[in-house]
């Protein structure tokens, strides 16, 4: 594994670590927890996901198992930005991991962008 992929690793992990301490200081609400378990669930899914790429058999798996994975980040930016839109969160206190999930959304497609390009496709 490259230090770039071992970076990523670690970045998606301690990603799915912050999206599970914010899930635990969500209101109790049943709109909260609802939109909260969407965001735990896409969250974590992410760094799962990754590490799955690297085992992938093919480039064409790779691609398949990074876009999986680009799904669950888009998915995740998806429920932070409708827990703010809803105002169960402020928008100041979800801005870093925001900020994160576009950065990791950027990553992924940048990598996704230059294997196909290697691959011809």
């Amino acid at each position: 594994m490259s230090e770039n992929q071992n970076d990523l690793r670690e970045r998606t992990t301690s990603f799915a670590l912050r999206i599970v301490r914010m899930y635990s200081t969500l209101p109790k609400s049943t709109a909260a927890q609802t939109l909260g378990k969407q965001v735990l669930r896409s969250g974590t899914s992410v760094g799962a996901q990754f590490r799955e790429s690297q085992r992938a058999k093919s480039d064409a798996d790779f691609i398949n198992k990074l876009e999986s994975c680009l799904q669950e980040a888009d998915e995740t930016a998806y429920w932070l930005e409708l827990l703010v839109k809803s105002d169960i969160v402020p928008a100041s206190k979800l801005e870093s991991l925001r900020k994160e999930t576009d950065e990791i959304i950027a990553i992924l497609v940048t990598i996704v962008t230059k294997v196909k390009k290697r691959i011809g496709r």
